[in-house]
């Protein structure tokens, strides 16, 4: 589950990481009386207007504006909510804007330069540990970094069994070149933010930049963060945090029918039940020289009135020329998957207007085949996987 910026400002802040404080505003009035109250709270005479979407790159679209005054707060404010934001991490139609961050101005002048720097907390599945990935480029895409100065990425690896030590925040800090005051609050930074990934049940924490301000504090003045979905019911504050507007509206209405689906670009819809087989069977289909369109996990209860919610939800995409179904009958019945294909495609009628193929392996696969067969609707049914694959392959011709 992703999360705004203001909102993952709020678990860090939450954990002790400092941050640029700022205040949501969902219209131009909200916006210059968080911009009053703001000034009031830290002294800042200038705010920075940036847009609350899902997507990084919002700078590069116009999505993040500096105010030097409460005219300006208000027309930026204007004229970013309500737009349709469109960034490298967006569609080409974008995301429309319905709030924004009114935050503090943190590049003051002071005794030293400012410094900013890259710094992002997540799994590396490979080693089975939390690693901190860090740099002395912040401010800018870290893909460019890695791409053409490798070298200036750092990686630190955590044992669970010891979480982080004190002498490996210590390395990140002398890694950036840090020294003295800013050296230590560099370390506690380190220590704050592994915190709050842990005990947050995050899967991803991103501080693009991490700022070293002009009198050596440390704070997050961005940050991306993503929650993972499996340990929501013990995070229930969390969990409300979900922004639905956000999110892809086929896939938020799977998952209230308690459908796993996750929208691809393809032709050809998959319903599969089992993760693994729907991974596989993604690969079955591009063999087939199709592209799948989702990846579709039903679950082991497939019957009539769950595949016909699958079959609704994948032919909301426009772009499904097929349907494969492909389903492993071992704790449900390959006979009774059929019998509710059949329904489902009676009880919705003109509805489907692609063809289908259905393979079902496992217990009574062959009773499922006659069932199929003997129903005299347009559904080419098979046993075997290559079997499906040929029929993919030929109703895509």
């Amino acid at each position: 589950m992703n999360l705004h910026e203001y909102q993952g400002k709020q678990i860090l802040e939450s954990f002790g990481v400092r941050i640029q404080r700022g205040l949501v505003a969902h219209n131009a009035k909200e916006a210059v009386d968080a911009a009053k109250q703001l000034t009031q709270e830290t002294g800042t005479s200038w705010h920075v207007i940036k847009a609350q979407v899902h997507a990084g790159g919002r700078g590069k679209g116009g999505g993040v504006k500096l105010a030097k005054n409460l005219k300006e707060v208000e027309e930026i404010a204007g004229q970013i909510i309500g737009m349709n934001l469109v960034t490298p991490q967006t569609s080409a139609e974008g995301k429309k804007v319905h709030q924004v961050l009114i935050a503090e101005d943190v590049y003051y002048p002071g005794p030293s330069e400012t410094s900013e720097f890259y710094m992002s907390v997540l799994l590396n599945r490979a080693t089975a540990r939390v690693m901190i990935m860090y740099s002395t480029e912040g401010g800018m895409d870290i893909e460019e970094v890695a791409e053409k100065t490798p070298h200036l990425i750092f990686t630190e690896e955590v044992d669970p069994a010891t979480g982080l030590l004190p002498f490996q925040a210590r390395k990140i800090a002398f890694n950036l070149g840090l020294s003295g005051t800013a050296f230590k609050e560099m370390s506690k930074f380190v220590t704050a933010l592994y915190k709050a990934y842990e005990q947050s049940d995050a899967s991803l924490f991103e501080i693009n930049p991490v700022l070293k301000t002009s009198d050596d504090k440390i704070m997050a003045v961005d940050a991306k963060v993503t929650l993972d979905d499996n340990a929501l019911y013990r995070r229930k504050s969390y969990a409300e945090m979900r922004d639905l507007r956000e999110e892809n509206p086929i896939e938020v209405e799977a998952r209230a029918v308690g459908l796993n689906y996750v929208d691809l670009d393809g032709n050809v819809g998959c319903m599969v039940n089992g993760a693994g087989l729907a991974m596989a069977t993604m690969d079955l289909i591009k063999m087939a020289g199709g592209e799948p369109a989702n990846f579709l996990d039903v679950g082991g209860t497939a019957d009539a009135k769950r595949v016909e919610e699958a079959f609704r939800i994948i032919l909301k995409d426009e772009n499904v020329q097929a349907i494969l179904i492909n389903i492993f009958g071992g704790i449900v019945r390959c006979d009774r998957v059929a019998q509710g294909v059949v329904d489902a495609y009676k009880n919705m009628g003109d509805a489907i207007k692609v063809p289908i193929i259905v393979r079902l392996q496992g217990t009574n696969a062959e009773l499922a085949k006659e069932i199929l067969d003997n129903s005299g609707l347009a559904v080419h049914s098979a046993v075997q996987f290559q079997e499906a694959a040929d029929k993919v392959k030929e109703v895509l011709a």
